[in-house]
């Protein structure tokens, strides 16, 4: 699917130390509705060695529960391996792009 793609591509463009709403990313993928297929999109990540979708997390820095590769607690452990700090169980916002 070609959203898919642009959702790749801007997932790719999260730098390590930072993380990035799925609504952010479907805005910018083209489509600011489409969160909840941007959740889809990285599921079925097709490299997740390339494509961090580790760094993309809930409007309020929760984590997925469904994390596609390890569960939400890997994601976390990728996350804090960058630098990223959590407050109460969430991303703060200073690590948003």
């Amino acid at each position: 699917m070609p959203f898919f793609n642009d959702v790749y591509d801007v997932v790719k463009s999260i730098p390590p130390g930072h993380v990035m709403s799925y609504g952010r990313v479907a805005m910018m993928a083209g489509k600011p509705r489409a969160a909840r297929m941007v959740g889809w999109a990285l599921h079925t990540n097709p490299d997740n060695a390339t494509i961090p979708c580790h760094r993309v997390v809930f409007r309020d820095g929760s984590l997925a529960s469904g994390f596609a590769f390890g569960g939400p607690g890997e994601q976390r452990r990728l996350l804090e391996s960058e630098g990223i700090e959590f407050t109460n169980e969430r991303v703060p916002q200073k690590f948003f792009l």
